[in-house]
């Protein structure tokens, strides 16, 4: 049986009353309602191959450690996350978008744009590369692909991954002849390479989301090392002018947690199978 925290009777020596008691067991619940809302979390918008590669449930475990504040991380793609931004529905957002981050910050909805890591897109495919793509160019690659009509899973999300692919359509003349066999998911970017693996198709990737895929199928990286694949993120702070909910300390926290050597070299220390998914460079200008 369980006992009351709480004595039957006053300190007189009377018995309380059913309402008093039930009085004592509010105030104590009210009590550690409080003491739980005391504990900080901030929310944080952020691309799916930060979250789906694994990079955050290393990280922001030694974040909270250093500093006590949780948290809460809504994956999306760059697009969508920057739109949450926009909204204030976030207090920091964690992208990898340069061209769309800078735009944000100049139309006054982020503080600043701070760069934090980086590693590389790559294409993917069957390992028997019937288009022929194998190579490091990511132009010709995408050439083939389309003379081929090869099937081609694009996220289609407004994603950073998204973006970068569209600009090296651009780049090969192809953005409206892109091959009977592309299609877009609108999707993450798991869900696009389980797709992909599921029907043998291409995809373009970051390399972290990659490394940490389970469901490879008869997939391997077929172009990488292009300097056009370079894929940089950055940390934001959402504007407290636009927004005064937000929660500007705590959140400010977390960048200069993430930009400093502390930060960087947790990043710097998530590894699969041995190999680094992210670089830090919070000192270099991108």
């Amino acid at each position: 049986m369980m006992l009351s925290p709480f004595p039957r009777t006053s300190i007189t020596g009377r018995p309380r009353s059913r309402w008093a008691q039930r009085l004592l067991l509010l105030a104590a619940g009210c009590a550690l309602s409080l003491g739980v809302q005391a504990q900080a979390t901030i929310t944080m918008a952020s691309t799916t191959s930060t979250e789906q590669s694994g990079l955050f449930a290393h990280l922001l475990p030694a974040f909270k450690a250093a500093s006590g504040i949780d948290i809460k991380v809504v994956a999306l793609g760059t697009g969508q996350a920057l739109d949450m931004g926009r909204r204030g529905d976030a207090d920091v957002l964690f992208v990898h978008d340069k061209v769309a981050e800078a735009k944000f910050v100049a139309d006054g909805f982020g503080v600043k744009r701070y760069p934090v890591m980086y590693n590389d897109f790559v294409v993917i495919g069957p390992k028997g590369d019937p288009a022929g793509v194998r190579g490091k160019d990511i132009v010709e690659a995408l050439k083939k692909l389309a003379a081929a009509n090869a099937g081609f899973i694009s996220r289609g999300d407004k994603s950073g991954t998204h973006a970068a692919e569209l600009r090296f359509w651009k780049a090969a003349e192809l953005a409206d002849r892109k091959g009977s066999g592309y299609k877009e998911c609108g999707c993450g970017m798991g869900p696009a390479l389980n797709m992909a693996a599921g029907s043998n198709a291409y995809v373009m990737a970051d390399r972290g989301t990659w490394l940490n895929f389970k469901n490879r199928g008869d997939l391997a990286v077929l172009v990488e090392g292009d300097k056009r694949l370079f894929n940089q993120y950055g940390v934001m702070l959402i504007n407290p002018a636009k927004h005064p909910h937000v929660k500007a300390a705590d959140g400010q926290k977390f960048i200069d947690w993430v930009i400093s050597a502390q930060g960087q070299a947790a990043i710097a220390q998530y590894k699969i199978g041995g190999e680094q998914l992210f670089f830090p460079n919070a000192g270099d200008d991108q």
